[in-house]
């Protein structure tokens, strides 16, 4: 088997896109204009500082833009999708590895981070024009 040609740009793009993130915060994070980060999600390979500023921007690691799959992604879709019958719900499987009240926790801490971060960005924004 092949294994498949990881386009860094693209993992970009759909990462952010999966936070809610649009390029123009990506960006303001970064201290680039909209149109690099464009730029950016058009190319295979990224250079490792780059890599490494856009991810902390967007709040992951490394190893996820290097390693990001639509295989994965898929998989994680069809792991936790609920189709509100006993055959695929949650509360039916024996064999949790993990907490999920914690996971959801977790997730709410990021995006307070992130919310916040943004905010941060913006009153920089803000304070610069003035």
């Amino acid at each position: 088997m092949d294994t498949p040609t990881i386009h860094q740009g693209r993992n970009i793009k759909r990462i952010r896109e999966i936070l809610g993130i649009k390029q123009d915060a990506l960006a303001t994070s970064l201290g680039l204009s909209q149109q690099a980060v464009s730029q950016l999600e058009q190319k295979d390979i990224l250079d490792g500082d780059v890599l490494q500023k856009v991810s902390k921007a967007l709040g992951i690691p490394e190893e996820a833009i290097k390693n990001f799959t639509e295989e994965a992604a898929i998989n994680i879709v069809s792991t936790t999708f609920n189709s509100h019958d006993q055959s695929t719900s949650i509360a039916y499987r024996s064999s949790l590895t993990f907490n999920p009240i914690e996971k959801i926790i977790e997730l709410y801490e990021r995006m307070l981070t992130i919310e916040r971060e943004k905010n941060e960005l913006l009153q920089k924004l803000l304070n610069s024009k003035e």
